[in-house]
């Protein structure tokens, strides 16, 4: 059976974040992807100029209607902006409960623009963590989930790790997936933590400026693949492995002039790098 996977998040019009790429992600990986939009941004691959909200109810419109015809199998959320949103969403994953939950707790865009607002962490921390299968921080976002400065070696990215696991509920089958791309040196070694086993996902930098939307894609990669494999560990294998050849083959594109983005496709147009 195809899965079918929903993006909550922001649009990105340069389609190398945000629900253009989760979609396109999820397309990749053999799901059919679905949005529901949470925020609205003028940007591309230099900077976010500008940011318009989604009114809380017509987020809250956007997920009932949707949920009371289709069968989702899972969820990824991406940015969504403002606290009312938040809570918003929260509130309906709540009654929906989709049974793949994956958190990407998007803060801050590859340009240093601010994409959540700082009232909204709180309820980021308090209403959708508990409900997620899987969050995927990166060290900067831990960081302010833990109100701590960022950590920079892989010593006190597993004490994170499990500081991080902490804020979801006890059960057995909740992930925290701590990216380490924020490391110094070539090394990429992310964190793999449900309570008991802390696995390392080791990896190497690529030397491309193209990485635009990093975060979206992985996250979508995992909300694609959860469904399928039914085994966190193995979709972060995956998932990593997907973004991976996507940053690789990043430069048979020639999107803008700043962080370009990853090639989603790079499977299918053609051989990647």
């Amino acid at each position: 059976m195809i899965p079918n996977t929903l993006s909550i998040a922001g649009v990105d019009p340069s389609g190398g974040a945000g629900v253009l790429a989760d979609v396109k992600t999820m397309s990749a990986l053999g799901a059919y992807g679905m949005a529901v939009i949470a925020a609205l941004t003028a940007q591309n691959t230099q900077a976010v100029t500008g940011i318009s909200p989604v009114p809380p109810d017509f987020v809250t419109a956007q997920i009932d209607t949707l949920f009371a015809d289709v069968r989702i199998d899972a969820v990824k959320i991406g940015m969504l902006g403002q606290a009312g949103v938040t809570r918003a969403v929260a509130d309906r994953l709540a009654h929906w409960r989709p049974a793949h939950l994956v958190l990407d707790p998007v803060m801050v865009a590859k340009s240093g623009d601010h994409l959540l607002e700082r009232q909204a962490v709180e309820a980021l921390r308090e209403g959708l963590i508990p409900l997620a299968t899987i969050i995927t921080p990166n060290l900067p976002e831990a960081g302010v989930l833990l109100d701590q400065h960022p950590v920079d070696n892989l010593k006190d990215m597993r004490r994170v790790a499990e500081r991080l696991r902490r804020l979801l509920p006890d059960d057995a089958h909740r992930w925290v997936f701590l990216k380490g791309g924020h490391l110094p040196g070539n090394d990429t070694i992310d964190m793999l933590h449900d309570g008991d086993r802390m696995i390392e996902l080791p990896g190497k930098r690529i030397d491309t400026p193209n990485t635009h939307g990093t975060g979206c894609t992985l996250s979508a990669a995992l909300a694609a693949l959860l469904p399928r494999t039914g085994d966190v560990p193995e979709a972060a294998r995956q998932a990593k492995h997907y973004l991976e050849r996507a940053i690789a083959a990043s430069s048979q594109l020639q999107v803008g002039s700043g962080h370009g983005p990853v090639h989603h496709f790079h499977a299918w147009w053609g051989q990647s790098a």
